[in-house]
């Protein structure tokens, strides 16, 4: 007897998003942002922390780069989190901080105050709000 069986998917943890279209990640239009560095100190620490980086061509916000969407992991999700868009994410600082949220994430733990700054809408929303 050939019996299916359906178990539970393994809980994600949170995700980095990476934009690294045409403007984010660009050292021509933004030369004194060290774009690979950042990006490499974002994957080290995601692997030390257990959590994942994935970069993106486009996220759309370009006259906010550069851009990372922080998608909570289930256990976040479970509690209300959400996926919060960052932007302006160009000083040396803003590594560090996301890798200390993105440890526990949206719903989990709190962000720091300084990348509270950087919240900004995602595009659909900014879109929605502007037509009311």
């Amino acid at each position: 007897m050939n019996r299916s069986v359906i178990r539970a998917a393994a809980p994600r943890p949170c995700t980095l998003v990476v934009c690294r279209g045409c403007c984010c990640g660009n050292p021509r239009k933004y030369p004194a942002t060290d774009h690979a560095w950042q990006l490499d100190r974002l994957r080290a620490g995601a692997a030390e922390h257990g959590f994942a980086v994935r970069t993106t061509d486009c996220l759309g916000p370009c006259d906010q780069a550069n851009v990372i969407v922080v998608q909570p992991s289930t256990a976040g999700r479970r509690a209300g989190g959400r996926a919060v868009w960052i932007g302006f994410a160009m000083d040396d600082d803003c590594p560090d901080d996301l890798l200390d949220w993105a440890a526990g994430g949206p719903g989990v733990a709190e962000p720091p105050a300084t990348l509270t700054l950087q919240f900004i809408r995602p595009p659909r929303e900014a879109r929605t709000r502007a037509r009311r």
